[in-house]
């Protein structure tokens, strides 16, 4: 049984699990803090909206972010969290409308996000044909994920979101070694959490790796071989995927990859994108 997808059952994230800023009221842009440095131009605190929002919770600099100096916005996604707690927790009223309900829309955003977050990981485990003996398993965990998505924000703001991303992160490394099996025993590299900032791992062999929550800053992965390799939570930013093969690699992002820096030759999972910034050569 192959760990790699079934051709006819990609990733079914549907709409729900996608951004949908039109449906959102700016939340990432008000909720959020951040900080001036090389991803943000200026800083600002939590619950204060961001100087280039505009009325219409439109981003008044959208098609200019990086060169403004706001690239961190650009590699930022809420997995459909924002069109959440805008049109379902909070049933289509803005913050700006009923201003006594802000401070409890910001607050329910960040637990939306990671729990939307767990859904997209949940449904992508149960795409994965090598993980079928978990199926029941991964179903009733993705069911009692969405379930939590829809309590009231007062609900929500009770979930206990760490035992819970414990819960579902035991299931999800199941589901990893699973697939990762795939992959010859002594091939299986386990660099789980490591430190691997700079690491020269040009043409290396990490298929079937744990690479979970790596620190892969600025990394050389050109042409090494990461099929089948677990990157969840992996930190790729500015890591150098030109010609690696990430082809039946688990748990990524399209984040992950707007992070990272890849070629024409990169090969990915066919549920992600080609970013647009990497290079056609």
């Amino acid at each position: 049984m192959s760990g790699i997808r079934d051709e006819a059952a990609p990733v079914q994230e549907g709409a729900a699990l996608r951004a949908d800023c039109g449906s959102c009221f700016g939340l990432c842009c008000v909720a959020l803090p951040f900080s001036a440095s090389a991803d943000f131009a200026v800083g600002k605190p939590a619950g204060q909206p961001c100087g280039n929002l505009r009325t219409d919770f439109r981003c008044g600099i959208h098609d200019r972010l990086a060169e403004r100096g706001f690239a961190g916005c650009t590699v930022y996604d809420c997995f459909g969290a924002g069109q959440k707690v805008s049109q379902v927790t909070f049933g289509g009223r803005s913050w700006r409308e009923t201003p006594g309900s802000a401070r409890q829309m910001f607050d329910v955003f960040p637990v939306m996000r990671q729990l939307h977050e767990l859904l997209r990981y949940l449904t992508e485990a149960l795409s994965l044909p090598a993980a079928r003996p978990l199926n029941t398993e991964l179903r009733r965990l993705l069911d009692e994920t969405e379930a939590l998505t829809r309590r009231d924000a007062a609900a929500l703001l009770d979930v206990d979101v760490p035992a819970f991303r414990g819960r579902t992160g035991e299931l999800l490394a199941r589901t990893s070694e699973l697939v990762r099996a795939e992959a010859k025993p002594g091939r299986r590299k386990n660099h789980r959490g490591a430190d691997l900032a700079g690491a020269r791992l040009g043409g290396a062999d990490l298929r079937g790796a744990d690479l979970r929550g790596a620190c892969l800053i600025a990394a050389d992965l050109t042409r090494a071989d990461l099929r089948l390799a677990d990157l969840l939570g992996a930190d790729l930013r500015d890591a150098d995927l030109g010609g690696a093969d990430l082809t039946g690699g688990i748990f990524i992002t399209q984040p992950q990859l707007h992070q990272a820096k890849g070629d024409a030759t990169t090969r990915l999972p066919r549920t992600l994108a080609r970013p647009a910034h990497w290079s056609r050569v």
